[in-house]
């Protein structure tokens, strides 16, 4: 038995047994393998940073209800999570998605759109900024500070938790419960943020 199974195996156990830093450790120990592979996968950055967040709120929910079995292949097992979360992904977007002509970068006349952003995308891209940093700004503390780390700062999952001093599974949590809310607020107040 190789020995990272089994420092898995110990942390799972410590986790397990109320150490509840074990499992930071064990987050941390693959969420470069992990992130990578995801974004291998999806080549979209904001959208493998999500699923790299679903996959391991998944694989420590399953841990908590006792339904994660160990064999020493941790790793394995949270890539496949995170290899069903991206296939889930790809369909929510194949049955949610058409894409009309501006889109795909033609204007009504077919011709393709080859010109600089106008005075106008600049002016609605600012507007949309601000209307998505109010939002921001309505969300708890804690949600406010991860986000503006992540996506302002551009800070791993692990330099926040860092900074925060909370574990890599609360900064997850936190930026989880975070895009949540955004969403429903977008959808509360029928933003359309394009």
């Amino acid at each position: 038995m190789n020995v990272t199974a089994l420092s898995d195996r110990v942390l799972l156990n410590n986790y397990l047994s109320g150490d509840r830093s074990a499992i930071s450790e064990l987050i941390e120990r693959h969420s470069l393998r992990v992130r990578n592979y995801i974004g291998m996968m999806v080549k979209d950055d904001g959208i493998a940073d999500d699923i790299f967040q679903e996959t391991f709120i998944k694989a420590v929910k399953v841990i908590d209800e006792g339904r994660y079995i160990d064999n020493g292949k941790f790793l394995s097992w949270v890539l496949r999570i995170a290899h069903n979360s991206v296939l889930d992904h790809f369909r929510r977007e194949k049955n949610s998605r058409m894409v009309n002509e501006s889109e795909a970068g033609y204007d009504i006349i077919g011709t393709m759109r080859f010109s600089e952003p106008t005075a106008e995308d600049n002016m609605m891209h600012g507007e949309i900024e601000q209307s998505v940093r109010e939002l921001i700004s309505q969300l708890p503390d804690e949600q406010q500070e991860v986000v503006r780390l992540r996506y302002y700062s551009k800070l791993s999952f692990a330099e926040i938790a860092e900074q925060t001093e909370v574990s890599i599974n609360t900064a997850l949590g936190r930026m989880r419960y975070a895009l949540i809310n955004l969403r429903r607020m977008i959808q509360e107040k029928k933003l359309v943020l394009n």
